[in-house]
């Protein structure tokens, strides 16, 4: 079965394939090469995959990645596109959309947004759907730590989510995709409108959000 995850898997590594391994991303300090072997890291090591989240394993999980990444090139794509080894939970359709779908969509925009003529894509309904569930379900999770108040208010009739019930309260609108890759930390290459008090809008497009 296709999966807006698996088909997010295989756009992404396309899209390594096209650029290369040294071209620069959105995540700081990364190039392709280095987002590969993160990615490889997170499917296929989970022993070393915890450090992304706890400081005081990072070393070892910065030691994993640097070895992934010193392979061949294409040997990395191959393993990104392949995915997880048959005993990963997330071989399960279910488990790949609630822990892919948002990571593949996320970093191929990494990828695609740090070139200079990127353009925004047209989602499918499919991925749009998985995207907002993401979003229900993650928004509060990345906000937490906000500066101020924020309602993610998606195009198409979709319902507002609260991200942080807080005042001020600044509403950020636009499609569904980019409502998740600002709450991602992605707020300047996010294409969003904002209503709110100026000093608030301000805070939040240089806010850092995440786990």
């Amino acid at each position: 079965m296709t999966t807006p995850a698996t088909e997010e898997r295989r756009r992404f590594a396309d899209e390594l394939l096209a650029v290369g391994p040294d071209v620069d991303t959105l995540c700081e300090g990364w190039t392709a090469r280095d987002l590969a072997a993160h990615v490889v890291l997170r499917d296929r090591r989970p022993d070393a995959a915890a450090g992304v989240i706890v400081s005081a394993l990072s070393g070892y999980t910065d030691k994993v990645q640097d070895k992934i990444a010193g392979q061949k090139w294409e040997r990395i794509v191959d393993q990104v596109r392949s995915g997880p080894p048959i005993w990963s939970p997330t071989r399960i359709d279910k488990v790949d959309r609630l822990a892919n779908t948002t990571e593949f969509f996320v970093h191929l925009e990494d990828v695609r947004r740090a070139q200079p003529d990127w353009a925004a894509r047209t989602l499918d309904d499919d991925l749009a759907d998985d995207l907002y569930a993401a979003l229900r379900r993650s928004a509060k999770m990345f906000a937490r730590k906000a500066p101020a108040g924020i309602t993610l208010e998606p195009d198409g009739g979709r319902a507002h989510v609260v991200a942080n019930d807080a005042e001020p309260m600044v509403t950020v609108r636009g499609p569904v995709g980019e409502l998740v890759l600002w709450i991602f930390g992605r707020q300047g290459h996010a294409l969003v409108e904002y209503d709110g008090p100026d000093d608030a809008v301000e805070a939040l497009r240089s806010a850092s959000f995440g786990l």
